[in-house]
């Protein structure tokens, strides 16, 4: 049988692969079996984390926004059901941001 020359279409997969994995430690970023894994599983972990950070992000703000309630004897379901009443829509982020940066303005949100 004669000798089948694949070409180039198995080497530019591999270069992609190894591509991805550059920054990678080790043989993590060297040896393609190994560089394969390692960036199937970081593809993996970065399309699970990124949903992640958002529920941790959200946690965040609202313990920061609680904490800042609570300053002023109010809980954090009682604010929000507060200014729900009152239409005044700001998200969790901008409130966070309120209740760290401008105290003052934390409070008049309050209603104290």
């Amino acid at each position: 049988m004669t000798r089948v020359k694949r070409g180039y279409v198995a080497r530019r997969r591999r270069k992609n692969i190894l591509k991805l994995t550059s920054g990678f430690q080790g043989a993590h970023s060297t040896l393609f079996r190994t560089a394969n894994q390692q960036g199937m599983k970081s593809l993996t972990s970065s399309h699970r984390d990124r949903g992640k950070r958002k529920r941790d992000f959200r946690r965040l703000w609202i313990t920061r926004i609680n904490a800042a309630a609570r300053r002023s004897k109010k809980s954090y379901h009682t604010l929000i059901q507060e200014l729900y009443k009152r239409k005044i829509l700001l998200n969790r982020k901008m409130l966070a941001q309120i209740a760290i940066l401008d105290t003052y303005c934390f409070s008049t949100l309050l209603g104290d």
